[in-house]
């Protein structure tokens, strides 16, 4: 038998540079459409376990690879997660659906088939606010949210050929189809950002892009500004990173605006973002709803949702993201650039407030220190670690308050306050114990930091004269050398005072 090699060479599209006043003629039309993968313990329509699994083909059954005879049975938590992430996003939700059939042939679909919704999803008509910049919102709708099943993954080998992984087939998934509602790559960007957080707040999807478990398909088409009829549209598939989200709308964007300001035509096209040469790829002429021969599922019945599986789903809706942000601010009187940072990871968030409650004196001044530490060191120690604040056991909100409470209440420095720190990250040692085991404590007491600064501009009269004549560096000077006649433990802003005081 003879092997047969080819490789398929896909166009590559490059254009040349386009003025800012060209670019500004234009408008995008951009509309998103994510692939959330569930968090359910077993498969959409199978009891073969869901989730990861690095062995190849090790979770799969006669159902999830099509064999014939077998037969579908729904997952319910599919269902209920649906119907939670319809409520979170303003959706109405369709009390009777039904599953269909989308045929094609792909080596990863071994059924033939891949078991959606297309008629009747299960939530549609729906929004979701999204914040462009610090203060200012907008509004992108939801077209549909509809349930269906994944594909497995196709692992293109060179040397050997296209090998398929099914354990991924059967995967319940979410297929949240945005309203064309974007018009840049940067309002793209932020609804992909906000989604993320939406699905992870929800306990639904964890989000991960790297692995597969969110997935991202961006509709582009551009017309003359003022313009209300759309442009033609192309899609690009399977975007595996919030800034290839960005960089490839770009780039689309611009490769429209070139073709017709040289007189050519957008063709309705599938492409694919080549991340190596940072531009897009030709992968095939675009698919029509018919191509695809939609039917009923004829061996699943009508999903039937009752109003007390929606009232269950609404008493399982948590405080959502931009909520959150901006009750932060609100209440704590941090900066909407600290409350954005906490509320990226909603355990990261409920560590902040946490903390907040245990410090002894409530007050936005320490609620700011309680934010600068989470934002500094402690997002230092998680990303050092590779773990999120729910997975680092070793860091305590009752610690974190009190290394706040001792700085605030200038019982130690900031570079006392970063020691105690990494000790308790070390040994867990209490903060308040080892500063006063290792007899930490900051001198406050005014008279005795005078008593320091006093002692330290003795036989300095050169440099006082030095520093009064307009040497201001010197200031660092003494400042060094009274902390180290007080072994570091003297008040800074103390010291400051006092220096400035006795020098003028």
């Amino acid at each position: 038998m003879l092997d047969f090699h080819f490789t398929i060479s896909l166009p590559i599209f490059c254009m040349p540079d386009i003025s800012p006043e060209i670019l500004a003629k234009y408008e995008p039309v951009i509309g998103l459409e994510l692939h959330a993968q569930l968090l359910t313990n077993t498969k959409a329509f199978c009891s073969c376990k869901a989730g990861y699994s690095d062995i190849p083909n090790a979770t799969v059954c006669p159902i999830c690879l099509g064999h014939p005879g077998t037969l579908p049975v729904l997952n319910t938590k599919h269902v209920e997660m649906a119907v939670l992430l319809g409520l979170a996003t303003q959706c109405s939700i369709r009390p009777i659906s039904a599953f269909a059939r989308k045929n094609y042939f792909y080596p990863d679909l071994s059924k033939g088939y891949q078991i959606t919704q297309f008629n009747d999803p299960i939530c549609y008509q729906g929004n979701v606010t999204i914040e462009i910049e610090e203060g200012s919102m907008k509004q992108i709708g939801i077209t549909r949210i509809h349930l269906e099943e994944d594909a497995g993954k196709s692992l293109h080998d060179i040397d050997i050929d296209t090998l398929v992984d099914f354990n991924r087939a059967g995967m319940p998934l979410l297929e949240i189809v945005s309203e064309p509602d974007m018009r840049s790559a940067a309002e793209a960007y932020r609804y992909m950002v906000t989604m993320r957080q939406l699905v992870r707040y929800l306990g639904i999807c964890d989000g991960n892009l790297e692995e597969g478990s969110l997935r991202c398909d961006a509709n582009v088409s551009v017309r003359l500004k003022g313009n209300s009829v759309f442009g033609t549209k192309t899609e690009i598939k399977n975007l595996n990173s919030f800034r290839n989200v960005e960089k490839a709308i770009s780039y689309e964007i611009e490769r429209h605006i070139a073709l017709i300001e040289s007189g050519g035509e957008v063709r309705q096209v599938t492409m694919q973002w080549d991340a190596s040469a940072q531009c897009t790829k030709e992968m095939r002429s675009k698919e029509q709803a018919h191509d695809y021969r939609y039917f009923q599922e004829p061996d699943l019945g009508y999903v039937r949702i009752e109003e007390t599986m929606i009232a269950q789903q609404k008493d399982q809706l948590p405080e959502l993201p931009l909520a959150m942000k901006l009750r932060l601010q609100q209440h704590y009187g941090i900066p909407g650039y600290d409350a954005g940072i906490l509320t990226e990871d909603k355990d990261l968030a409920l560590f902040f407030e946490h903390t907040c409650s245990l410090l002894s004196v409530q007050s936005k001044e320490r609620y700011k220190f309680v934010s600068n530490w989470v934002l500094t060191e402690i997002l230092k120690i998680l990303s050092d670690r590779k773990v999120g604040i729910a997975q680092a056991e070793m860091i305590q909100p009752k610690a974190i308050a009190e290394i706040v409470d001792l700085f605030a209440d200038e019982k130690i420095s900031s570079k006392i306050a970063k020691e105690v720190f990494a000790e308790y990250v070390s040994t867990g040692i209490s903060p308040n114990e080892y500063v006063s085991q290792k007899g930490l404590m900051q001198i406050s007491d005014r008279e005795e930091v005078e008593r320091i600064v006093l002692s330290a501009l003795e036989g300095e009269e050169e440099n006082i004269e030095k520093y009064r004549s307009g040497k201001n560096n010197l200031m660092g000077y003494f400042i060094s050398k009274v902390m180290k006649a007080s072994g570091g433990k003297a008040n800074p802003r103390l010291v400051n005072e006092l220096l400035t005081q006795h020098l003028q």
